[in-house]
């Protein structure tokens, strides 16, 4: 396969970062098709830590072209300040391609954002109170300010000041909030743009071009698919499209250019914030995993709520994406547990249902119907193979893969790039 997306199954942070940075070394191209730097990933090499927000996890490999797509909404700010980290830990930063199509991030999204959400009061939905939801709004209300605006200095003003303007006159009048300082924005902004001015081009025809010339192409998903806007547990989800069929907006390729798509899955489920979670261990399994697992948001920090693998939702996932390979992340956590449950479907008043409901009142009324299977206590970290694993682990895996209909191809046994099992190479 030319073309990959890799996308979460579940409610992100399933572990994408370390299976984008492993296909990522074999790829010649990177793309982010949707999101900001809401989303976060993760990576490990040797000793040293990345933390990756908006820039593609391919920076990592200095031949490889890192595009942030049209679907993308883009902080400036954010970026030009991941730009300093990453050179700071030595990293080329030279092979990256903003689309000219992205909308831009402002400081009112972000202020508008605070306000939102705190006006929500009990209702809140977890934002990470980045501008991410505000500037989408922008873009659907069809006022929103786009990279090639920000590259043009008359249009940019002309936008920008009107923007501010409703922006404040909203933020004073409705929040209660103090209006923002028009000058300094523009000010700040202009800078902005000539020192991301290098980095901004047509990434369509990039990737058109990329695709056509049989480069390996990696689609790298943020989120999860449970927090897509249509698709995910509304309200508590993201404001675009975390599944495959978005990057064929996000990124502007024909949905006829993708060939697989592997689906990032934890060997166990964790979601952060509020809604239902039919498998959730609010007990002493449930902060084992956490501890184990580490189970903190790389942006948020926030503590993920933890729970046993929900076989409904992931299938469901699967099916939404048409998931054509599987890979299982944090197998390692599992190890120590005497018995094991795998959630083969939900109790929803009298009835056994196995489709995930779109409502969030019936999802809360869901009890989970689990399989139990026996733990191991083997260490596992070591392991390089599958045939090596115990035969407690491989009996999870299969049950994972009969449930779900996709065969798993990598299996993570710890956080290093050397923890990987290849059962099957991505891309051939």
């Amino acid at each position: 396969m030319a073309t990959v997306v890799v996308v979460g199954a579940q409610w992100g942070d399933e572990g994408k970062g370390k299976v984008i940075d492993y296909l990522a070394a074999e790829s010649d191209v990177v793309v982010r098709g949707q999101g900001g730097n809401n989303a976060g990933h993760t990576v490990v090499v040797g000793d040293t830590k990345y933390a990756l927000r908006l820039i593609p996890s391919g920076i990592l490999y200095k031949d490889t072209v890192n595009i942030i797509g049209n679907g993308v909404v883009f902080d400036p700010e954010g970026f030009l300040k991941e730009i300093d980290t990453l050179q700071g830990q030595g990293v080329s930063t030279d092979n990256i391609k903003i689309s000219d199509r992205a909308h831009v991030i402002f400081p009112y999204h972000k202020y508008m954002d605070v306000l939102a959400e705190t006006a929500r009061g009990g209702e809140m939905i977890g934002t990470t109170k980045n501008g991410i939801g505000p500037c989408y709004m922008d873009k659907v209300e069809r006022s929103g300010i786009r990279i090639c605006d920000l590259m043009d200095k008359e249009i940019f003003v002309e936008k920008v000041s009107k923007q501010i303007d409703r922006k404040n006159e909203i933020i004073e009048k409705i929040y209660g909030g103090e209006k923002l300082n028009k000058e300094e924005i523009i000010t700040t902004y202009l800078e902005y743009a000539q020192k991301i001015r290098k980095y901004v081009d047509d990434t369509t025809v990039v990737l058109y071009d990329a695709i056509k010339d049989g480069k390996k192409v990696l689609f790298e998903g943020a989120q999860g698919a449970l927090l897509d806007i249509d698709l995910g547990t509304y309200p508590y989800v993201t404001s675009s499209h975390p599944i495959s069929g978005g990057f064929t907006v996000g990124a502007g390729v024909g949905p006829n250019m993708i060939e697989e798509v592997v689906g990032v899955v934890k060997a166990y489920t964790t979601r952060v914030g509020k809604g239902p979670f039919v498998t959730e261990q609010d007990n002493e399994v449930g902060d084992k995993i956490r501890v184990a697992g580490n189970e903190f948001g790389t942006v948020t920090g926030r503590p993920r709520r933890c729970g046993w693998f929900d076989g409904v939702m992931v299938k469901y996932a699967s099916r939404i994406n048409g998931v054509t390979a599987l890979s299982i992340m944090l197998l390692d956590v599992l190890t120590g547990l005497d018995k094991l449950y795998i959630c083969t479907g939900y109790k929803l008043g009298d009835k056994i249902i196995q489709h995930f409901p779109a409502s969030l009142k019936d999802l809360g009324k869901c009890e989970p119907v689990y399989e139990e299977l026996d733990g191991w206590k083997e260490d596992i970290t070591e392991c390089t193979t599958y045939e090596e694993l115990p035969q407690n682990a491989k009996v999870y895996l299969q049950k994972i893969e009969e449930l779900v209909g996709a065969p798993i191809k990598m299996v993570s046994v710890g956080p290093k790039r050397s923890q990987t099992i290849v059962r099957e190479k991505i891309f051939k």
